[in-house]
């Protein structure tokens, strides 16, 4: 059977015609129901007993059930300050979900998984700048475009940070500075 723990948390945002839910640390009172309806469960162990557990699940706004339920127990997890997140590209109906090591891309409209990709090191989370939207992890930096496509990755390590100025991507890893096209098929390898 399940069990709960202290770091359970739940959230749930909207944007346009979709609902986000997530549960952390525990499974949501109506799981057995919502994975029952939905249009696709895609499960990666819940009922184990390693990681911490995750549900996020996605509700169309016509819908009283949601068409998409992702299970999972993820690691390294919240008590390594590593916290899962979701990001809504509401132009091309794509979800991405990162969380411990994996990554995970839905397309909404057909309620499918696009691709299984992983988080070097750890997820820390996913922002968007322009037409782009970065990955950020403990050991790399992606982005990839509307559509779910990976652009590039490169490796990084701590102390790393970023910044976009128009076009280009500054990075500074340990100290190490570079400059380079967003779009740019491989940036320049740091280590």
């Amino acid at each position: 059977m399940f069990q709960t723990d202290s770091m359970s948390a739940a959230f749930s945002a909207g944007s346009g015609r979709y609902t986000v839910s997530a549960t952390i640390g525990e499974l949501p009172l109506v799981y057995a129901s919502m994975t029952e309806h939905a249009t696709l469960h895609d499960d990666f162990g819940i009922q184990g007993t390693e990681g911490t557990a995750l549900v996020i699940s996605v509700e169309r706004a016509s819908s009283k059930w949601p068409d998409l339920v992702v299970s999972q127990r993820f690691d390294p997890g919240p008590e390594s300050g590593f916290h899962p997140g979701t990001f809504l590209i509401p132009e091309s109906h794509l979800i991405l979900i990162g969380a411990g090591t994996r990554l995970l891309a839905y397309d909404l409209l057909s309620t499918q998984r696009v691709w299984e990709d992983t988080a070097e090191g750890g997820f820390w989370g996913w922002k968007r700048h322009g037409g782009l939207v970065l990955m950020l992890a403990e050991l790399e930096f992606a982005p990839w475009d509307f559509k779910g496509k990976k652009m590039w990755s490169t490796f990084v390590e701590r102390p790393w940070v970023y910044d976009v100025n128009g076009e280009r991507i500054e990075l500074d890893v340990m100290g190490e500075r570079s400059s380079f096209a967003a779009t740019r098929p491989k940036p320049p390898r740091t280590s």
